[in-house]
């Protein structure tokens, strides 16, 4: 590299000052992430899953991998499951809960397939103190539930979010779902970090909630279905609300990624909602400036911005030295770009490769996605407008189920043989173990005041 200086190369002051700040922040993640500790166990609970704890699926096309991630949720206890679809699919999903637990899984139904609304109507007859939200394919540990819980035991904690793994959908990984662990080794690192500096995350979830829940517009003409958690995450910070991330193997959960190249429809769907939230943080609500720094924003820039200047570096050493090229061969600087890269990225998956070290050989397809990402990133920010979910067909539109909604058309949930018609109009009373009384994250139209956990892709994840 020393043979670098013998040209005057101004080209590397801001290559220099770009590759300090994205490597600085890494660092200090890193110093973050290693001094993190999760919240442990306390040894008498505010909080008890088979009392305290409700668990609120979403999905339209469960199988038979529901099954196995029922009987991880039931593991832990909690009171009730209850699994919100859409009305064609009550009698497959209502075989596939009677399989596993009919006493403890209840099947309720909306008009139309749309996750917010599921989720606004699973909200609506809970009578539970805790909410976890989670997917269907969601598997868990034993002692997930426990660890979340932990969380809570400050008064301040309205929302948790846990760290997040994949799950092979067949015997051994494709390229793309270990594309998404290295993803997800990153988000790890990152989530662990932010909780630790400033009590931050990146993404986790009363009646004016609700309302702001399924009546969310970007620009306020196109209404958006996904990125619920970013607006759950959003509506505790603006509120008051501290959150947190239960970091740990007790708290970790498994969750199926896309096998294929739809992977990248996925990831291009999570960066819309990441912009659209990022923006509105940052612009409308701003309460992120005296709170939580973000660098995240800037990162196709800067990321994009190597390539373009090593570009310019290979076509100066092209002309002669005499016509003011640069003495360096262009192989020379392709191949120590090269080793920079391999070096400085395998140096971030170290986490995940550690444990698959056979994953290595996936690095080089981590570089080119990267390069593919921090594009699609720009692509995405000019295209906000597009709110489909882009996976998945049997997703309706929004805007109907919204219309549906406010017409009174989920105001009957079939569960087994019985018919509610709302939820009771005075709150359940909070058990006598408690030592205090809780502000409420999420205002049930009864008044009741459940707190919300997360658990999902979402990453993500869910």
């Amino acid at each position: 590299m020393l043979y670098l200086t013998s040209d005057d190369f101004p080209i590397f002051v801001p290559f220099g000052v770009i590759g300090f700040y994205r490597y600085l922040w890494y660092i200090i993640r890193i110093i973050a992430s290693s001094t993190y500790r999760p919240v442990p166990l306390p040894e008498n609970p505010t909080y008890v899953a088979s009392e305290d704890v409700t668990i609120i699926v979403p999905t339209i096309d469960a199988g038979e991998e529901f099954k196995e991630a029922a009987h991880s949720w039931l593991a832990g206890k909690p009171k009730e499951i209850i699994i919100i679809t859409e009305e064609k699919m009550l009698i497959p999903l209502q075989e596939l809960a009677n399989a596993v637990d009919p006493e403890r899984i209840r099947v309720l139904t909306v008009p139309y397939a749309n996750k917010r609304l599921q989720m606004s109507h699973g909200i609506r007859n809970t009578t539970t103190d805790i909410i976890v939200f989670a997917d269907d394919d969601a598997i868990w540990p034993p002692t997930l539930l426990p660890y979340v819980l932990a969380c809570f035991e400050d008064q301040k904690v309205g929302g948790v979010g846990t760290a997040q793994r994949v799950q092979p959908v067949g015997e051994r990984m494709t390229v793309w779902e270990v594309l998404a662990a290295f993803r997800l080794t990153i988000r790890n690192i990152e989530i662990s970090s932010s909780t630790h500096i400033d009590g931050g995350l990146p993404c986790l979830s009363d009646p004016e909630f609700l309302h702001g829940f399924t009546h969310d517009y970007w620009l306020g003409k196109y209404q958006l279905n996904s990125g619920d958690d970013k607006f759950l995450t959003r509506w505790m910070v603006s509120h008051g609300w501290s959150t947190y991330v239960q970091c740990c193997k007790e708290a970790e959960l498994l969750s199926t990624m896309k096998p294929n190249w739809r992977f990248l429809k996925q990831v291009l769907r999570w960066t819309r909602n990441t912009w659209r939230s990022d923006l509105r943080s940052l612009f409308t609500e701003r309460y992120i400036w005296t709170s939580h720094p973000v660098d995240k924003l800037f990162n196709p820039f800067t990321l994009l911005v190597g390539p373009c200047l090593v570009g310019y570096l290979i076509w100066k050493s092209t002309i002669s030295v005499e016509d003011g090229g640069y003495h360096l061969p262009w192989w020379n600087i392709v191949l120590s770009y090269l080793v920079w890269l391999l070096a400085t990225r395998t140096a971030k998956l170290l986490p995940h490769l550690w444990h698959t070290p056979s994953h290595i050989i996936y690095v080089p397809a981590f570089i080119l996605f990267g390069y593919y990402f921090a594009i699609m990133k720009l692509y995405a920010l000019f295209t906000l407008h597009e709110t489909g979910w882009g996976t998945r067909a049997g997703i309706g539109d929004p805007t109907k189920a919204t219309a549906a909604t406010d017409a009174g058309g989920v105001g009957v949930s079939v569960v087994q043989e019985k018919v509610y018609f709302d939820a009771p109009s005075s709150p359940t009373p909070y058990s006598s173990r408690r030592t205090s009384y809780r502000q409420p994250a999420v205002e049930m139209q009864t008044g009741y005041t459940p707190q919300a956990a997360y658990s999902g892709q979402a990453a993500y994840a869910r």
